[in-house]
């Protein structure tokens, strides 16, 4: 497949085709794609919401200043992130590293202790916004995976957090909702479908040295 070809076809999509709906396969390529996002020492403090009800989502457009793509895509993908990065959070990952590659504590231990530390260091805002730079990598790799994958999308910020919060329940699952990426496919009657991307040429927007 030509990569430059295909983050030429992608665009934010303002009209999906409410009648295709993705696969499970290229669906489950979509939720492995986020669950191997890089993520900052690998700690993943990211979820994804992956919401195809409809009638959930029809409650959620009024609350994306009523875009519909929010409805009309096949899936609405919510990337969240957590609350707070705790110091169990840390342990676990840890934990993890050893029952995959077998990595004693004696090397691990000064990692872990260091990384504790520095979260310890830090102002619940600062690891929110932390958690939430993380959440913009997912966003960007899920982007480059559905041009690849031929399925089209559209990242917003545009909607109200504390009412997706709400209404889909994530204080109680320890989550803030921060980007929307409605995927699916696009109508052909989608006017931006066909438009020429604008972009700086490539001499402005890149310095080699």
């Amino acid at each position: 497949m030509d990569t430059i070809k295909q983050l030429k076809w992608r665009y934010a999509t303002k009209k999906f085709d409410a009648t295709k709906k993705l696969s499970k396969a290229k669906l489950n390529v979509v939720k492995q794609a986020f669950n191997l996002t890089a993520t900052s020492f690998g700690l993943q403090t990211i979820k994804l919401l992956v919401i195809e009800n409809t009638k959930l989502r029809e409650d959620l457009v009024e609350h994306s200043y009523f875009q519909k793509q929010v409805l009309e895509a096949s899936h609405l993908l919510v990337i969240c992130i957590q609350n707070d990065v705790l110091k169990e959070d840390v342990e676990a990952y840890y934990n993890n590293i050893q029952d995959i590659r077998k990595t004693s504590n004696e090397i691990l231990d000064p990692y872990k202790e260091d990384l504790i530390k520095m979260m310890a260091g830090m102002s619940l805002t600062k690891r929110q916004q932390w958690s939430t730079n993380q959440a913009y990598i997912a966003l960007g790799n899920l982007m480059t995976v559905c041009a690849l994958e031929g399925i089209d999308s559209c990242p917003m910020e545009g909607f109200v957090p504390v009412k997706y919060d709400e209404i889909l329940s994530l204080d109680e699952k320890g989550l803030k909702s921060v980007l929307l990426l409605p995927i699916g496919y696009r109508a052909q009657d989608d006017m931006f479908a066909d438009l020429k991307k604008v972009r700086k040429p490539i001499e402005e927007a890149i310095i080699e040295f």
